[in-house]
């Protein structure tokens, strides 16, 4: 699976393990930095790469890392078709592709160890889509959203030229 991979300083280090793990099972990695340790980079800089690498296509899913996964995941979801979900948990690495279809995992470097991110990362590229009808609905309601917010956007930006 062609995999994309982002972080930040506070994601970085745990970021280089997984992009080691990652390519020793078989994944092409697609690395959208950091690319060295920086104490003053913002995580958006990577993060929105990767996301728009993710809705266009050019990765099959993403992993974001920050020092808690939080900014990581409120920026990967302002990007239109990204369902991104900070998880901790095996459980919510899977659920979270078969009943949400998320495409981007978010973690913290800070908060979450090496043997479990990688635990996670393998029960989220593993895990499949459900597709069941429930599923299929709460999803068109969610791009709903995406496409209401895109139009009032456009609405506004027409109204203040």
């Amino acid at each position: 699976m062609r995999v994309g991979i982002a972080a930040d300083h506070g994601g970085f280090g745990l970021k280089e393990d997984l992009v080691a793990r990652l390519r020793a099972a078989g994944h092409e990695v697609a690395d959208f930095g950091a690319y060295q340790l920086n104490q003053g980079d913002d995580y958006p800089d990577f993060v929105t790469p990767l996301a728009h690498a993710v809705a266009a296509g050019t990765v099959e899913r993403g992993v974001a890392v920050c020092g808690s996964g939080v900014g990581a995941a409120v920026c990967a979801n302002k990007i239109p078709g990204i369902r991104a979900g900070l998880v901790s948990d095996h459980f919510s690495a899977r659920q979270g592709v078969e009943d949400d279809h998320m495409n981007i995992i978010c973690m913290g470097g800070r908060t979450v160890g090496p043997f479990l991110a990688w635990d996670l990362v393998e029960a989220f590229l593993a895990a499949e889509f459900g597709q069941a009808e429930r599923y299929l609905r709460r999803l068109d309601k969610v791009a709903s959203l995406e496409r209401e917010m895109s139009a009032g956007r456009s609405a506004s930006a027409r109204s203040e030229t």
